[in-house]
């Protein structure tokens, strides 16, 4: 089983930074039993990224991000997976032979859940707590000392009141995984911080990612308004008719409701 998988990797202004491209396992080959057991792996909550933004924007705490390269290679494999030689990477007289994969993949239906497991053991040999309502948000108090680690998937949010702390988190991190420093959190899972400390402020906008969906759907010179639709609009059963116009809409309205997680004010 492989493939190869590329994607643009874009920054905070949603224009594209680099292109990458990578090997990857076709995860759907896979059988239950077999190839993997369990997939499930959590994910922060977004509300519970909000709270601790809320927190830290309240007590002046500082809010840096990292950003964990190729992540999912990161996984243990307890399964015994195999896959065909990579194109390019064939070895002359071997070409019968498979590879046996020693650590997860991208594309393995496990990757995600091996990534997590891994990275929950680590950060607790350095003596971070897991919430108990929130897995993905662990926390490390001594001595009048805060520090907040929240993951979702690849992105690492660390928010705390003492600086020397927190360089210590990271200084860890990138020994324990392969990061990359992102200083203080500007960007956030598609969302745009901005932050006026003088008076304890802290705004999220989604702006760029409203745009990409007004763009999508042809609808960026559209007349703006405080709502997705017209106040009183009044509809008629033919109107269900039109499967197109409706699976449409559907689609723009699960973006709003992404948007809704984030901006109240949206709701």
């Amino acid at each position: 089983m492989k493939d190869v998988d590329s994607k643009r990797k874009r920054g905070a202004d949603g224009k594209v930074e680099t292109y990458k491209a990578r090997l990857v396992a076709k995860g759907y080959t896979q059988k239950e039993g077999i190839d993997y057991e369990e997939t499930f792996s959590p994910v922060a909550m977004l509300k519970s990224i909000r709270i601790l933004l809320s927190i830290a924007a309240h007590l002046d705490y500082e809010i840096w991000q990292m950003d964990v390269k190729t992540a999912f290679l990161n996984g243990r494999l307890e399964e015994s997976i195999y896959m065909i030689q990579p194109e390019g990477f064939i070895a002359k007289g071997q070409e019968h032979r498979v590879c046996k994969l020693q650590r997860s993949i991208y594309g393995l239906k496990q990757a995600s859940r091996s990534w997590n497991i891994r990275f929950d053991q680590a950060v607790k040999s350095f003596g971070f707590e897991q919430s108990i309502d929130e897995p993905c948000v662990y926390s490390k108090i001594k001595d009048g000392k805060v520090v907040f680690l929240i993951l979702y998937v690849d992105d690492i949010l660390i928010i705390g009141n003492d600086v020397g702390s927190l360089t210590s988190v990271k200084m860890w991190l990138t020994k324990q995984f392969q990061m990359k420093d992102l200083g203080e959190a500007s960007y956030v899972l598609g969302i745009r911080i901005f932050r006026d400390r003088k008076n304890k402020m802290l705004v999220l906008s989604q702006a760029s990612y409203i745009d990409k969906i007004l763009e999508k759907y042809g609808m960026q010179d559209s007349k703006k308004g405080q709502q997705p639709m017209r106040h009183g609009i009044a509809f008629e059963m033919h109107c269900a008719s039109n499967t197109s116009i409706s699976w449409r809409y559907n689609i723009m309205d699960s973006g709003s409701v992404k948007s809704d997680a984030w901006n109240p004010q949206l709701r």
